[in-house]
């Protein structure tokens, strides 16, 4: 799929700095030259007319008092990129369960910032962000993500710590290495002549439907885990299957490898427990989704691969 990399948080050619995350030394100059990202709760700090790019601050800048140690992210044309941790930061009146529910669009103001830097949700910025911050705000949330939950070692329970600058948790009671987690999700564009098959989970926003997609299970090709994740769900057999392109999703922690599957039948028989609903739609039909126009359905969320991909079927672009 020759348009594959300009999905959203993909395809920016960020030098992610890995000879740099052994020399402390070169490191710590680097972070005082260089740039820090504050994420509050898995918040980045955005900024300018609707909160459209990335809140960059100085090392040592008063808003990162209550932040952990800051992690590497990359190069961004020679200058350090950082990402520090001040979920310990209270606001006056902030909302305390930031990740409940299915988008948070609250926002968050620093009193040692601008009244134009907040902490929001990246789901909500993603599209507005360049490719090179919208993969540098998807590193530093899904990486600080691992950090707060990944603090104990998994080998003997000790408390870790981390090292590499941010890209290894290491365990001074046993000496075990932790890696930062990155979890396998197929995401599949069925089609069955003329229609793609879509679904919706319980608790999504009321006609908001979306391609259906799973885990990939330990010993599973992406091939296997499209069959049998689109068979548990809705009950559709799918023969051939194709690769068309990834995005890293970090909400939290995923990488959603984007699929075509050619359905054998187009019976639809639901697990319940997997997902509410599934239907068919034919490609006159979701051009009207994808417009906004269709009274009931609503389409994916722009970024997200699953409108990505669908708009590339009904674009005739999937090679």
């Amino acid at each position: 799929m020759r348009i594959a990399e300009t999905v959203t948080f993909g395809g920016s050619g960020l030098d992610r700095a890995a000879a740099l995350r052994t020399d402390p030394v070169a490191m710590a100059a680097r972070l005082a030259s260089g740039r820090v990202l504050p994420v509050w709760r898995g918040k980045p700090l955005l900024t300018g007319t609707g909160g459209c790019t990335a809140g960059w601050v100085p090392a040592g800048h008063p808003a990162l008092a209550h932040g952990g140690d800051p992690v590497v992210l990359g190069l961004d044309d020679g200058i350090a990129c950082f990402a520090q941790d001040i979920s310990a930061w209270a606001p006056e009146a902030g909302a305390e369960a930031v990740q409940a529910g299915f988008f948070d669009a609250s926002e968050q103001r620093h009193p040692a910032l601008p009244p134009d830097h907040v902490f929001a949700e990246l789901r909500g910025a993603m599209t507005r962000l360049t490719a090179r911050e919208a993969e540098l705000l998807a590193t530093a949330k899904a990486l600080l993500q691992w950090h707060a939950s990944h603090g104990f070692c998994a080998t003997c329970g000790a408390v870790s710590q981390m090292a590499m600058a941010g890209w290894q948790r290491t365990c001074p009671s046993c000496g075990a290495h932790h890696f930062p987690r990155t979890d396998p999700v197929v995401i599949m564009l069925v089609t069955r002549g003329n229609s793609v098959l879509v679904g919706r989970s319980p608790g999504w926003p009321a006609g908001m439907y979306s391609l259906l997609a799973g885990f990939v299970e330990p010993g599973e090709t992406m091939e296997a885990a499209v069959r049998r994740e689109v068979f548990e769900e809705a009950g559709v057999r799918v023969g051939a299957v194709r690769y068309l392109a990834s995005q890293p999703w970090p909400f939290p922690a995923s990488l959603m490898f984007g699929c075509h599957g050619e359905a054998l039948d187009s019976t639809i028989t639901i697990d319940p427990g997997e997902i509410e609903t599934a239907l068919w739609l034919t490609r006159e039909e979701m051009v009207t989704v994808m417009a906004g126009a269709h009274p009931e359905i609503r389409a994916p969320r722009k970024g997200a691969i699953a409108h990505f991909l669908v708009a590339a079927w009904l674009a005739d672009r999937l090679d």
